[in-house]
């Protein structure tokens, strides 16, 4: 089969490999109909995850249709069209209980991102997300191997066209699960970093759920504008604007601040000189400098949200800010089996539009290219979408806020 292969930082190749096989009583094999680059791939395409080897295979946002099943599975059968979440999880152990899906003891065989080497289990394996979180092959190819079939495949409706349905694997419910740990509802105020995918459609959602005012911020213009036009954010760009958070204070009853903010940014945030020297000297993980920001900019007793991913150390963490204004924190992978009935809800009654962010449509043999193009933000890039055997589709923008359906 044909699938995106890891070379290197910065090079990746669509390689003719193995084709998946049955290797546990509950995996199944999927043809993969749709698959996408995210966010969290250029983190990998940028060679700053360890355990990343040569010729792994690339992709956690894919759907599909199912081939053939091991003799254990019972939820699916061949044939039936599904959504992949992200996160593996066996649905048996003790996290998985409580629908703490991303926490699934059982999947990874890698150690995890944790630094502090306690006798404590990983978390979920995730797909093509490197070794230290399982070393499962990714989507980002004709065929796949899915294990767990039994928790993890979303079967679909036949109603909806794959990019309506495709986010659900990832970024629809990270978004999701970031603006409702907030806390936020009708006529809060929320305040999100990064307009990426995942930001993009958390001020969707946050604007589904009754949200009066949306800050967004960013370096680029054109995703700014996109948000502002589609979503109704009030947009601030911090290469204009050294102090976003001061800026959004400014502009909240009380400058008492955002009721919730969401760090969709991450590890890779543009921080300061210091850290730029730390993270080369590898004494430091992550940039901190969109953290600082969200604590700065929420309110006291507020929440501050992170699906943006981290890695190690940070400098300059405002614990005593946090502590003083009593915030909440929480964070991490997305428990995406919990959220998908709802969300599929939503899409079919037309309250959430996830398609709409879509702005390349490939070929899975233009992979590599559709990398360059996502990573530099070439051609207005906003999401990129993989077909395999497919070719490159315009898809039309929603072009005015006014489009945007209410609850």
């Amino acid at each position: 089969m044909r699938a995106l292969t890891y070379h290197g930082a910065h090079d990746v190749k669509v390689d003719t490999v193995p084709d998946p096989t049955i290797q546990d009583a509950d995996d199944i094999i999927l043809r993969v109909t749709a698959t996408a680059i995210c966010g969290s791939d250029l983190h990998l395409y940028r060679g700053k995850i360890p355990t990343v080897e040569h010729g792994d295979i690339f992709g956690h946002e894919f759907m599909g249709i199912v081939e053939e099943t091991g003799s254990a599975v019972t939820a699916v059968q061949p044939g039936d069209r599904v959504v992949i979440p992200f996160v593996i999880a066996c649905g048996d152990c003790f996290f998985c209980q409580q629908d703490l899906y991303a926490a699934c003891e059982t999947t990874n065989t890698g150690r995890g991102a944790i630094i502090n080497k306690k006798a404590i289990p990983p978390g979920a394996a995730l797909f093509g997300f490197s070794h230290m979180y399982g070393g499962i092959p990714g989507g980002q190819a004709e065929y796949v191997r899915v294990p767990k079939a039994n928790t993890g495949p979303f079967k679909v409706p036949g109603t909806l066209a794959d990019e309506k349905v495709l986010f659900l694997s990832d970024i629809l419910p990270t978004a999701f699960q970031a603006v409702t740990n907030t806390g936020i509802g009708q006529g809060s105020s929320i305040a999100i970093y990064g307009a990426g995918p995942v930001g993009l459609l958390s001020a969707a959602v946050a604007r589904m759920l009754g949200a009066d005012r949306i800050f967004m911020v960013d370096h680029h213009p054109y995703r700014l504008a996109y948000a502002q036009r589609t979503y109704g954010v009030i947009p601030i760009n911090f290469d204009e604007d050294d102090d976003p958070a001061d800026t959004i204070i400014r502009q909240t009853p009380g400058m008492r601040g955002v009721d919730g903010v969401v760090d969709a940014v991450g590890f890779e945030a543009k921080g300061s000189t210091t850290e730029a020297v730390l993270a080369t000297l590898k004494l430091e993980g992550s940039s901190g400098k969109a953290l600082r920001q969200c604590i700065a900019a929420v309110r006291r007793g507020g929440v501050v949200s992170v699906p943006g991913v981290y890695s190690g150390f940070i400098h300059g963490f405002l614990f005593g800010d946090a502590f003083d204004k009593g915030l909440t924190f929480k964070m991490g992978q997305t428990h995406v089996q919990r959220f998908l009935p709802e969300l599929l809800e939503h899409i079919e009654m037309g309250r959430l539009e996830p398609e709409a962010i879509i702005t390349h449509r490939m070929s899975l043999e233009q992979a590599a290219e559709g990398y360059k193009i996502f990573d530099k933000k070439k051609e207005d890039c906003r999401k990129v979408i993989l077909t395999p055997g497919g070719s490159d589709i315009a898809l039309p923008e929603i072009d005015s806020f006014a489009t945007v359906p209410a609850v």
